[in-house]
């Protein structure tokens, strides 16, 4: 794709990224095939190419409306069309910068700007318990939108008491331990396991994904730093020998941090450091999986629909693994359609954009749905798991719980 930066943004570093970005599209269109948003709203401004086209006239001096942003804001930052992309265009970056200039020069209304405000302070406080507590003895008079957002708790059960000289860093996020600290707990528990203790932390701490995808860049920024703080040196010091994500979108958002922290040679340098020591629990697993499956024979439920996250097959490129690991540990995995195409979660997008978000995930449960015999619905992102669960009584639940289970038996 040729470009004509003006002066603006050829003076601006991002501005150099955006082009170099740019030029690697060659206007194929094949990214509109596995577009979510595209494939809901059938807009060609609601397609990568789209939204491409919107970024390239605003670094060559057309100034961006509120229309521009609102396209840029339906985007579910999925990644499916980089794995689709021929020509290698790094879209996710392109998007990311391409945002924070239109909020530069686009003034949110009032409304828009209090509900991202209120998400923003609401999933990062210290109330937030207390919140979803409350917010669950009085579901029956909740909206329905918002009362699918609370799923029914499970018991978090014992902690192992053994302690193991392999130790890593489980860190415990802003939202999952109130709203599904099962998650957490059969994490701990199933990697007692294989001999790996999960070392603690007196606090817990954002990934900084919610306040960066709200708009809150600067906040974002100082959730990133605060980890690097903390993670790196835990590290250093040998008293852990990795950081393990059980929230895809945890883990995915935590391995762009050079990114985000291009402008800060300090923090980018750490943050190269803890890129190379951030696994999924999969990626951790995944050498223990026929000492698993051993031990959870004739233990797990019958033919199960594994949904992977965006996050973890577009992000991160951790599908193949994460399915072989589930299937060497026993899992009998049903196949179904359009298993690429997000489900529409998207961490507070389905509370933002509910008329995209609402039909892609009956879209994923009428896939899943026609795919037989399926007697539960597994992931490994809490955010997929609360939004799916919303639209199905078939149980839905990340992976790691069902093993848990299994083991416990």
């Amino acid at each position: 794709m040729q470009t004509n930066l003006a002066q603006w943004a050829k003076d601006s570093l991002d501005g150099q990224v955006i082009d170099e970005i740019l030029r690697k599209c060659v206007h194929c269109g094949f990214c509109q095939a596995t577009c979510p948003s595209y494939q809901i709203l059938g807009d060609e401004l609601d397609s990568p190419r789209g939204r491409i086209y919107l970024i390239k006239e605003m670094v060559e001096g057309q100034v961006p409306t509120a229309i521009s942003q609102t396209h840029l804001d339906r985007c579910l930052t999925c990644h499916n069309c980089e794995t689709t992309c021929p020509s290698g265009v790094e879209y996710g970056k392109l998007l990311d910068i391409g945002r924070e200039l239109v909020d530069e020069k686009v003034r949110r209304g009032f409304a828009d700007r209090l509900k991202r405000k209120m998400l923003a302070k609401g999933l990062n406080s210290a109330l937030f318990g207390l919140s979803v507590r409350v917010g669950r003895r009085f579901r029956s008079v909740l909206p329905e939108r918002l009362a699918g957002k609370l799923p029914v708790a499970r018991a978090a059960g014992r902690r192992p008491a053994t302690m193991h000289a392999r130790k890593v860093l489980l860190p415990m996020g802003c939202v999952q331990p109130d709203l599904m600290p099962s998650i957490d707990a059969a994490s701990i528990r199933v990697l007692d396991a294989v001999g790996i203790s999960a070392y603690e932390l007196p606090a817990r701490a954002c990934c900084g994904a919610v306040n960066f995808h709200l708009g809150e860049a600067g906040s974002s920024l100082q959730q990133m730093r605060h980890n690097l703080d903390t993670w790196v040196p835990l590290l250093k010091d040998g008293k852990i020998e990795a950081i393990v994500m059980n929230a895809s979108g945890c883990g995915a958002f935590v391995k762009e941090y050079p990114f985000h922290l291009r402008h800060d040679p300090v923090y980018l340098e750490k943050a190269n450091y803890l890129v190379d020591h951030v696994k999924d629990l999969a990626e951790i697993l995944a050498p223990h999986a026929v000492e698993l499956g051993n031990k959870l024979l004739n233990k797990l439920p019958g033919p199960v629909a594994f949904h992977p996250p965006c996050t973890l097959q577009h992000w991160q490129g951790l599908r193949p693994l994460t399915e072989k690991l589930l299937a060497e540990m026993g899992f009998k995995l049903t196949a179904f359609g359009e298993s690429n195409l997000c489900c529409g979660a998207a961490g507070t997008y389905s509370l933002l954009q509910p008329e995209i978000a609402l039909p892609l995930r009956d879209r994923k449960l009428a896939a899943i749905g026609s795919a037989r015999p399926v007697n539960m619905i597994i992931t490994s992102n809490m955010g997929c798991m609360s939004h799916l669960q919303s639209g199905t009584s078939k149980p839905v639940r990340h992976w790691i719980e069902v093993v848990d289970d299994g083991l416990s038996t």
